[in-house]
């Protein structure tokens, strides 16, 4: 049985290397990845990359995947306080589906209620945005706590990438 992957991406301003890392190390390991957004059409990167989402926002259901990853990017705050957004990522962990997020995404997850005790990590710009959701951040490149993985940022999105086929292998 072939694993999968909905990666979310901001239509404008994701971040280039936190979506095109992580999806191949996923595909490399044998995962199907789906891109979503909340528009169709040419999604473009803060540094210029183009993604072609496979579907909106409002049409993934967690129990489709295998893992349901936020990417971050100046334009993943158009998912904090986006109640499809949310519903999505409780779902997620309601269906025992691995969460992930890295950058400025994982404020999404704290403002949805999902972070609260738990270990987390997050682009410095945003760290008090989830401890003040009850995240306990730990300031790691990549941290997991049961089935969310958080990253902090670019830098770090091969760790991120290699963490969330990890944990899929694992399940």
């Amino acid at each position: 049985m072939v694993k999968k992957a909905v990666l979310i991406i901001a239509h404008e301003g994701f971040r280039d290397e936190e979506f095109l890392e992580p999806k191949k190390v996923l595909e490399d390991g044998g995962v199907m990845v789906i891109v979503a957004s909340s528009f169709l059409g040419t999604a473009t990167g803060m540094l210029g990359a183009k993604a072609e989402p496979d579907i909106l926002l409002e049409d993934v259901k967690a129990e489709d995947y295998d893992a349901v990853v936020f990417i971050g990017g100046s334009g993943a705050s158009e998912y904090w306080n986006n109640p499809t957004a949310h519903s999505i990522a409780r779902e997620a962990l309601e269906k025992n589906k691995l969460l992930g997020a890295i950058c400025i995404a994982p404020v999404t997850f704290g403002n949805a209620g999902l972070l609260k005790g738990r270990k987390a990590t997050v682009f410095q710009s945003e760290v008090d945005k989830i401890k003040a959701r009850g995240a306990i951040y730990t300031g790691a490149a990549v941290e997991r706590d049961g089935n969310i993985i958080t990253g902090q940022g670019p830098a770090f999105a091969r760790e991120f990438g290699k963490a969330l086929l990890s944990a899929m292998e694992q399940s």
